[in-house]
């Protein structure tokens, strides 16, 4: 179905090709998840599949790329629309209709489907992905978990023989996620329908797939073309990075690894290590509770009475085409937290963030380190509250990435030379971003952009940093990279607070969560209580784990090696 013969590939003026000597064969039918590090050319090669690379892209190729017996060299993806249905990293890219419903029929007019049939199909999309309200909604008013259902359903209701999806869950949250892989994995298993899935967060994504397609950097690999083709778990086994379940089960030993958490816990419960708390012996019972206290720090959940909010929330509502968006919010954050907002699509998250940043009008109050923001404009706010939205291009403009943090200091006044390289190099090195600092930003992968657009506001060292969905496009590595990054910034006393679906970022590094429900604060508290006792949201840790404190990988590991077990897992 999908043929790859010595595939290189080079973005024009690249001097190195993104895709080397790259061979393979997916079959007809098969579910494949194409995984690697951020910037590998996952994006690149889902692209060829339907021959926007390197028709749209230009740049220099070499072999060739067969789809259902056609050669993407002499059929541009116009003639390949009917066989392909590609849903991009961004969804809002790919939209044309001003209404849902339009954006729905849209493709299917231009294929020129029958009336009647393109009704039945936009009633069955509908319903598959559970969109059905938003059908006379205005696709600008969409938040982008919303945007991305939109984008997907309308590739569906073409009814393609092969699927493409580049990072399909990466705007939605759990639940949403799981539906939608649902009804592909759906497709896939009862129509036959051929799916190429390009994602990050494996977690969600591996229980459903038949085989994995692992890239490795052109430039990083003895092995020809640096893909690995293989069922997943041989190529998790070995992959450089993983799940944090499969990484779990790496450390310990487990064989089979699993990768489920019902997998998992077969291992988990022949090994005694999910008994209460209160069964444990009392040493232990002890060490569990300093685990919560101490060595698993979390910060204090909120300001004491007598200290000032670094940011302060209260009475915050917002009013959009006759809905009420957010109703009465109210929210203190203490100098050096990190509060996590988490929430199903469409709940207000965002608009929360921007109305905070001066974005969106709203009613209430906004305090940053007591003094009140409300009558004062976004330039203003600009100098204490750092912004980066969910897509970080509305941030880089400049010919490099080295320049988009240069062009911030200039403007915050800062003109000496000597200190301007300095806080560029020492930010760019935070966040892992010295060997881009000469690359253009646009050209980057998605989750680099968020690093380029997170290091232009750093860089000016703003107290407060308010960060939407900051892990999109991220690998693990790059994630943890992330997170070491935002742990040293509350160290030095920023106050962080973000809007994210990423379940397993708010388990490594967040203080405190606040969930959101239709507009309003259905909860707020510490991770370890809110994660725990929640089907929704929870770490894969802590679903394998539900008796335990425990979160993450490190904090499991560390906690069964203090009850001396952790040696026994790897007999």
């Amino acid at each position: 179905m999908i043929r790859f013969e010595h595939v290189t590939y080079a973005y024009p003026n690249a001097p190195i090709p993104v895709l080397n000597n790259v061979s393979f064969t997916i079959a007809e039918g098969e579910f494949v998840l194409l995984a690697g590090a951020s910037g590998v050319g996952k994006s690149t090669l889902l692209r060829a599949i339907n021959g926007l690379v390197p028709h749209f892209y230009g740049g220099n190729w070499g072999g060739r790329v067969v789809v259902a017996g056609r050669d993407t060299r002499t059929h541009e993806p116009r003639a390949l629309a009917d066989v392909v249905g590609m849903v991009l990293q961004d969804p809002e890219a790919q939209m044309v209709a001003d209404l849902v419903e339009d954006e729905l029929v849209f493709g299917m007019e231009n294929l020129a489907i029958d009336p009647r049939v393109m009704r039945r199909r936009v009633e069955e999309v509908l319903d598959q992905l559970e969109i059905a309200h938003l059908r006379q909604r205005r696709t600008s008013s969409l938040s982008g978990g919303e945007r991305q259902r939109v984008a997907i359903a309308a590739v569906l209701a073409l009814q393609p023989q092969i699927l493409v999806l580049d990072e399909p869950t990466s705007q939605l949250d759990p639940h949403g996620a799981e539906e939608v892989l649902t009804a592909v994995q759906k497709l896939n298993a009862d129509l036959g329908l051929t799916v190429v899935l390009g994602e990050h967060r494996l977690e969600r994504v591996v229980q459903y797939v038949d085989r994995v397609l692992f890239l490795e950097p052109a430039v990083a690999t003895d092995r020809p073309g640096g893909w690995r083709l293989d069922t997943p778990e041989a190529v998790l086994r070995s992959a450089p990075f993983a799940p944090p379940l499969v990484e779990f089960g790496r450390t310990v030993g487990w064989q089979p690894l699993p990768l489920t958490i019902k997998a998992a816990r077969q291992y988990v419960t022949a090994a005694g290590w999910d008994r209460p708390i209160s069964d444990t012996p009392a040493t232990i019972d002890s060490h569990a509770t300093q685990q919560r206290n101490s060595v698993f720090r979390r910060r204090r959940s909120s300001p004491p009475p007598q200290e000032v909010a670094a940011l302060g929330v209260r009475g915050l509502s917002v009013q959009r085409d006759g809905r009420t968006v957010l109703r009465e919010i109210n929210v203190e954050v203490a100098s050096g937290e990190l509060l996590a907002i988490m929430g199903r699509n469409g709940s207000g998250k965002t608009t929360l963030l921007r109305a905070i940043m001066g974005l969106q009008p709203y009613t209430g109050h906004v305090r940053v380190d007591g003094q009140l923001l409300d009558t004062q404009p976004t330039e203003v706010r600009a100098r204490s509250l750092g912004y980066v939205p969910q897509d970080p291009r509305a941030l880089l403009f400049q010919p490099s990435v080295g320049e988009e943090l240069r062009w911030t200091l200039l403007q915050h006044g800062i003109t000496e030379t000597a200190l301007i390289d300095t806080r560029i190099a020492e930010t760019l090195k935070l966040l892992g971003l010295l060997h881009l600092a000469e690359r253009y930003p646009r050209d980057l992968s998605s989750g680099e952009q968020q690093r380029v657009a997170l290091a232009a506001l750093l860089v000016v060292d703003p107290p407060v940093l308010l960060l939407d969905e900051p892990t999109r496009g991220m690998d693990y590595h790059n994630k943890a990279s992330l997170v070491d990054g935002l742990k040293a910034i509350q160290q030095a006393g920023h106050t962080v607070v973000l809007v994210t679906h990423d379940v397993e970022l708010v388990a490594s590094c967040a203080d405190r969560i606040v969930i959101l429900g239709e507009g309003e604060v259905v909860v707020e508290g510490p991770p370890q209580t809110l994660l725990n006792d929640s089907l929704l949201f929870s770490s894969q840790i802590g679903k394998l784990f539900r008796h335990r404190p425990w979160l993450t990988a490190p904090e499991a590991l560390t906690g069964l090696a203090a009850e001396g077990q952790f040696a026994a897992s790897k007999t």
